[in-house]
């Protein structure tokens, strides 16, 4: 455990316990991709990351940020050696089970079921599939983002047929999934193929 003991008035106190903050928190440089990080009270998601090398060997990194909570996007400027909070993100498995007014999951340990908007799912409800076992992220017990499994497999609801005998796959055109998200298959994919689908990407795989 540490303990902070500072002499003085609250602010002075105040700005020994941002400057312990900071010196625990990550270094930007360790930020990609993905990463979840606390600035102000509020967690933000790393949407992308630069690291820039500027003139006479120093070098900052530019991240575009997304506010989990407020949905805003900011882009932000850090000096590389700096350090920014991490956020106390809890994860907790979940089964995923259909969708009503929000998305329903439910919570494999205790059968509790509980909803989360497509506002905070944000593009990984576009991949949820009934029975898929996800992890769901809580910031202040508040569920913030879920995340899903690299590549789910998706059975062809509809797409236009293809030329007989058409085997190329880098040709692509538009399809429905089982769950009713559209995407870019291979021109010899059909109705009924199950596939496999990269959830990050959006983008066809292999067949299952």
């Amino acid at each position: 455990m540490l303990v902070v003991k500072s002499r003085g008035s609250e602010n002075s106190r105040l700005f020994c316990y941002s400057k312990v903050l900071e010196y625990l928190g990550m270094v930007v440089t360790d930020l990609k991709n993905g990463t979840i990080f606390q600035e102000n009270g509020q967690p933000f998601i790393v949407v992308k990351y630069q690291h820039i090398n500027v003139s006479r060997g120093s070098a900052h990194v530019r991240v575009t940020a997304k506010n989990i909570i407020t949905g805003q996007v900011l882009d932000k400027s850090y000096q590389s050696s700096a350090r920014v909070e991490d956020a106390m993100v809890e994860n907790k498995n979940a089964q995923y089970l259909y969708k009503d007014r929000d998305h329903i999951f439910m919570d494999p340990k205790t059968y509790e079921q509980f909803g989360i908007s497509e506002d905070v799912l944000g593009d990984a409800a576009k991949f949820l599939k009934e029975g898929e076992k996800v992890v769901v992220k809580y910031f202040e017990e508040k569920p913030i983002s879920v995340d899903l499994p690299v590549s789910v497999v998706f059975e062809i609801k509809y797409t236009e047929p293809g030329f007989k005998g058409n085997t190329v796959s880098n040709v692509y055109k538009d399809a429905q999934l089982d769950n009713g998200t559209k995407i870019k298959v291979p021109m010899f994919a059909k109705i009924g193929d199950r596939i496999k689908v990269d959830t990050r990407t959006g983008e066809y795989v292999s067949k299952a």
